[in-house]
């Protein structure tokens, strides 16, 4: 018999308490009453166990009862096993509430030994309520079964979810593979690697909608730098694609056909810019080219220019700098083809650039005043790493800036505070970026070299433009000042000579032109700088070039004004 038929016949009896008791407690106070043939208090009584004829007669008087108990007994404890090796593994609190079964028994026995008769009434109430406890305790372990199975699925979809996460990263890296039904487009452009990915930029040095994604491992695996000029292919987006969620917002490059013009491989054994070896300029740039282009033919004179120099361009605003890096960059697209121009515009006018771009043949890249600082530093620092790539294949690169000081206007906006502020509110980490521009110019050993000019702002009124200037005075090697008072009274180019000039300048002229200069240079210093260079303008107007204006100059100037000898 199961535990729920003895509670129900002990019931009947009138025994109370069986709600507590155990299957053998119940069988023993089952016996006792039927021997007794009234009702009992639960378990038997001291004087009843002491007694030992009632037991005997007892046990005899219920045959069937003891001989199927022990059946019942075993099939509870199958059935009891067969749940613990469900439940095996899942869950080790079972043991636990089976040894607090065992003290609640002891706790019962102690109870019922102290505890008198009660009615029959009391009796079924407490039958009930075992009933309902028994009730409790199975819902109580099905709710933790029930439990157990929902922690079970949630770790295996939490399972599933780890899967899907891993898949989902390995979607993330971009699929290159061509297959045999792709359609394979043509691409061009600017590489510009960033911090965890790379772009070919297709519309310029901005980014745009049009750019390409490069991986970095990509970039890697074909020696890639920033500035490379890369030929490719993309993947034609499928119909399938263009309406799914999978579709990246660039396209990405699946395969590299030239970089700089040249194979993969072959590019891979440039050496890096950082390791070629700079020399001061020794081969000169003449920027003479017409009678009547007075400008470039006074910067020959006083200012020269060679492969490599690395210049600034001091002026005021209204000075007509604009005009100046016009006239020399023409003349440098004119007398010296095998230079690649290049003009960075910064934070410039619209209408500037305009002018720019149909003014001079050459590569113009602008960032107008009305573009965020970070366009400003972005399309500084892609061009002169183009320029970069360019001097490492061998080639001759010009570059003219405008301004410098405007650049570091927008790094002292676009980086971030390093918390050491200088005089006029200049951050010390923003001048280190138009530093590392302006000191990339160089003339290289055994070929190539980059030439930069840049423009300097200086009686501006701000203190911040003051001391970028400072921070870049010394750190060129040519300089050609514009006065302000000159092109107010309309002297055209409005160039302060005795201010301007080239370090070791000698390099750059032959010995006979250099001691006619220097002859000239002592005549023009006794006079006042708009004399002097009224002077010299009117005598260049009378003459067809500027070997004509220097032999005018040996053949007026006395024989006891000159200056020391070259070195050479």
């Amino acid at each position: 018999m199961v535990l729920a038929e003895l509670q129900q016949v002990a019931g009947s009896l009138g025994i109370k308490g069986t709600g507590r008791m155990r299957k053998s407690q119940l069988i023993d106070a089952i016996t006792a009453a039927q021997s007794t043939g009234g009702p009992s208090t639960g378990a038997p009584t001291t004087s009843d166990r002491s007694g030992s004829s009632n037991g005997a007669a007892a046990a005899e008087g219920t045959p069937e009862l003891a001989r199927s108990s022990p059946v019942d007994d075993r099939g509870g404890d199958s059935r009891g096993n067969d749940s613990r090796q469900d439940n095996r593994g899942g869950d080790s609190r079972n043991g636990d509430n089976r040894n607090d079964g065992r003290g609640n028994d002891k706790r019962n026995d102690n109870r019922n030994d102290n505890r008198n008769d009660n009615s029959n009434d009391n009796s079924g109430h407490d039958n009930s309520g075992g009933d309902s406890r028994n009730d409790n305790r199975g819902e109580e372990s099905g709710g933790r079964r029930r439990r157990r199975s929902r922690n079970r699925d949630r770790g295996s979809r939490g399972d599933r979810n780890d899967r899907s996460d891993r898949s989902d990263r390995g979607r993330q890296e971009v699929d290159t593979t061509v297959h045999e039904d792709d359609v394979l487009l043509p691409v061009a452009g600017i590489l510009d690697v960033l911090d965890s990915y790379a772009f070919v930029r297709t519309t310029g040095y901005l980014p745009g909608s049009g750019d390409v994604y490069v991986s970095l491992s990509m970039v890697r695996k074909c020696g890639l730098r920033k500035g490379d000029a890369v030929t490719g292919q993309v993947r034609q987006p499928r119909e399938s694609d263009r309406g799914s969620d999978r579709k990246e917002k660039f396209n990405p490059l699946v395969r590299i056909d030239t970089v700089n013009g040249m194979d993969v491989e072959e590019a891979k054994r440039r050496v890096e810019f950082s390791k070629l070896t700079p020399l001061y300029a020794e081969q000169r740039l003449r920027l003479e080219t017409e009678a009547g282009l007075l400008t470039t033919r006074i910067i020959d004179i006083v200012a020269p220019i060679g492969k490599g120099q690395r210049g600034l361009i001091v002026a005021p605003s209204k000075a007509g700098k604009t005009m100046v890096m016009q006239a020399i960059a023409n003349a440098v697209t004119t007398n010296n083809p095998e230079c690649h121009l290049m003009v960075v515009l910064v934070d410039e006018r619209p209408e500037e650039v305009t002018e720019m771009q149909r003014a001079v043949k050459g590569e113009v890249i602008s960032s107008t005043f009305d573009r965020p600082a970070s366009d400003h530093t972005t399309i500084a620092e892609l061009a002169i790493e183009r320029a970069k790539r360019l001097v490492e294949m061998g080639h001759d690169v010009f570059v003219l800036l405008d301004s410098i000081t405007k650049l570091g206007r927008a790094y002292n906006l676009a980086a971030p505070a390093s918390g050491r502020i200088l005089s006029g509110g200049v951050d010390s980490s923003a001048l280190y970026p138009p530093k590392r521009f302006f000191g990339a110019a160089r003339n290289i050993e055994h070929g190539g070299s980059l030439t930069i000019l840049a423009t300097a702002l200086i009686e501006t009124g701000s203190r911040m433009d003051e001391v970028i200037f400072e921070e870049f005075k010394g750190t060129g090697n040519m300089e050609l000042r514009l006065r302000r008072e000159y092109a107010n009274k309309r002297i055209f180019p409005a160039i302060d000579i005795d201010a301007s000039g080239t370090r070791r300048e000698e390099l750059l002229m032959s010995r006979e032109e250099l001691a006619v200069v220097w002859k000239l240079r002592r005549v023009l210093s006794a006079l006042d700088g708009q004399q002097a260079l009224e002077l010299v303008i009117d005598k260049l107007k009378k003459t067809a070039s500027n070997v004509e204006f220097l032999m005018q100059v040996q053949k007026t100037t006395p024989q006891g004004i000159g200056g020391r000898n070259s070195d050479d």
